[in-house]
């Protein structure tokens, strides 16, 4: 059966007309950023403190775009009588993404944390050298990471947590004791000192009460004395 002439064109306004009645869905980008989902693969940014130097990301990359510089150095002895250790210090820290393929292998396999996603995009160069990443620059990216997603409250405590809380109890109870301790030194100090100081009050008293004593006794003896002369020549007169 031959097909009726002008039907192609009619679908083809049917197709129109149902368009220009449903909302738009065009994404206004760049003047209206777009909203990526929380674990968007954009960029990679390094957490340099918890960086230990194990080159685990650098040797499970597939495309051998992360580059590692270190050197060791001698740690001296914690006490006296132990042993010297030596640690690995991170030199250099970089990620070509003209070569990375964003599987995200080097975030997974980071033992220590050191490695997150980040969901900005924008970082495109012309020069292709501007797209490796020194550590500065990854390390800038960090503040960009969003925060991770709030745990089942169901779940279980992570065990770092529960070690952090432990170990801030321990803490503060032994700051507690302390400063019960101060509080109980500095209490029976003031008592002491008020101890002495009653004890010297009535040593003062009990001395002036012996001085006024001794006046007395030298007062009627002197009036004895007189009343001794006075007798005699009474008896004479």
């Amino acid at each position: 059966m031959s097909p009726i002439p002008g039907s192609g064109l009619a679908k083809g306004l049917a197709v129109t007309l149902r368009t220009m009645t449903k909302k738009t869905v065009t994404a206004q980008y760049p003047d209206v950023q777009p909203e990526l989902p929380p674990r968007s693969r954009g960029v990679i940014g390094l957490f340099e403190e918890n960086c230990t130097v194990c080159m685990l990301c650098a040797r499970e990359c597939p495309d051998w775009c992360i580059y590692i510089d270190s050197h060791k150095e001698t740690v001296p002895a914690a006490v006296e009588g132990g042993r010297e250790r030596s640690r690995n210090v991170l030199d250099r820290f970089a990620i070509d993404f003209s070569l990375c393929m964003y599987c995200g292998i080097c975030i997974e396999v980071c033992p220590f944390d050191a490695l997150f996603w980040s969901p900005e995009f924008e970082y495109a160069e012309t020069d292709i050298h501007e797209l490796t990443h020194e550590r500065d620059k990854l390390r800038e990216w960090m503040w960009t990471v969003p925060a991770p997603p709030a745990l089942d409250p169901g779940a279980e405590e992570p065990k770092e947590v529960a070690a952090a809380r432990k170990a801030a109890d321990k803490l503060a109870a032994a700051q507690a004791a302390e400063a019960a301790a101060a509080a109980e030194a500095g209490q029976a100090a003031e008592a002491g000192q008020a101890a002495e100081a009653g004890q010297a009050a009535e040593a003062g008293q009990a001395a002036e009460t012996g001085q006024t004593g001794q006046t007395g006794q030298t007062g009627q003896t002197g009036q004895t004395g007189e009343y001794g002369q006075t007798g005699p020549e009474g008896g004479q007169a």
